[in-house]
C-alpha cells in the first residue's frame, strides 16, 4: 500500500509521514522530492526551475516508488506536494494504475494556521514546542520567514481544495499523532499506540525537522 501525503508546504506531511513510519511496523518512508533535488542539483544555477516541470522528476518517482511497492514487504509513505492535476495523474494516478493500492490525503489548514507554522519553522523554533511542525523545505535558521512556501500558499489552498485532492483532513485543531492515528483509520491500518511523553515528542520532531532542512 503506497500512503502520498499531500498539502501544502508547512502543512505537516513530511511529520505526520514520520509518525506513522514509527508506529507502523515494516513501514517506510520514500521522499518523491529526493528525486526532485537531485534532477536540480545537475543542472547550472540559472536552469534550477521547479522539479516537477521536469518529466524525469515525474517518471522517476513512479519507478522509485513502482519498486519500492513492488520490492518492500510494508506499507510506503510518500509525503509530497502535488498541486497539478496533470502532474498528480502522472504519479498518483499512474501507480494506481499500475496496480498498487494508492491511499491520497490531503492534509489541509486555515490559511492563517499555515501561515504561523511556516513563521515558525526556523532551527530556534524547532527545538521548543511546535504541534504541527509540518514539512521543512527550504528552512532557514532563526526568525526569518519562508518568503517562497508563503508565496505559493494561496495557489496550494486553491488548489488542493478540488474533488480530485480528497481525501482531505483538516488540521487546524489537531496534532500530527492525532492526524496519523485518522489515516491509518481511513487507510484500514493499525498503528501502535502513541505512549511518548510530550518531551520526548517535542524531541523526536525537532530531530524530523533538522534532518529534513533543505538548502537549495
Amino acid at each position: 500500500m503506497l500512503l502520498w501525503i499531500n498539502g501544502p508546504f508547512g502543512g505537516g506531511k513530511t511529520q505526520t509521514a514520520f509518525e506513522i513510519r514509527r508506529r507502523l511496523p515494516g513501514s517506510v518512508v520514500c521522499d518523491p522530492e529526493h528525486v526532485g533535488f537531485g534532477l536540480r542539483r545537475t543542472l547550472p544555477p540559472e536552469l534550477r526551475g521547479d522539479f516537477q516541470d521536469l518529466a524525469s522528476w515525474r517518471q522517476g518517482v513512479v519507478e522509485v516508488l513502482d519498486l519500492a511497492l513492488t520490492k518492500h514487504d510494508g506499507v510506503v509513505i510518500a509525503p509530497m506536494t502535488v498541486t497539478d492535476s496533470g502532474y498528480f495523474a502522472e504519479t498518483v494516478g499512474r501507480l494506481g494504475e499500475l496496480g498498487h493500492d494508492v491511499r491520497h490525503f490531503t492534509l489541509l489548514a486555515e490559511r492563517e494556521t499555515v501561515l504561523r507554522r511556516l513563521r515558525e519553522r526556523g532551527l530556534g523554533h524547532l527545538i521548543g514546542y511546535v504541534r504541527y511542525p509540518g514539512h521543512a523545505r527550504g528552512k532557514r535558521p532563526g526568525p526569518r520567514r519562508d518568503t517562497w512556501a508563503e508565496g505559493q500558499l494561496d495557489h496550494c489552498l486553491e488548489r488542493l481544495a478540488g474533488p480530485e485532492f480528497a481525501e482531505h483532513l483538516w488540521t487546524d485543531r489537531t496534532t500530527v499523532p492525532k492526524t496519523a492515528d485518522r489515516i491509518a483509520v481511513l487507510a484500514g491500518l493499525t498503528l501502535r499506540p502513541n505512549d511518548e511523553g510530550a518531551l520526548r515528542t517535542r524531541i523526536r520532531q525537532a530531530g524530523v525537522g533538522i534532518r529534513h532542512i533543505r538548502a537549495d
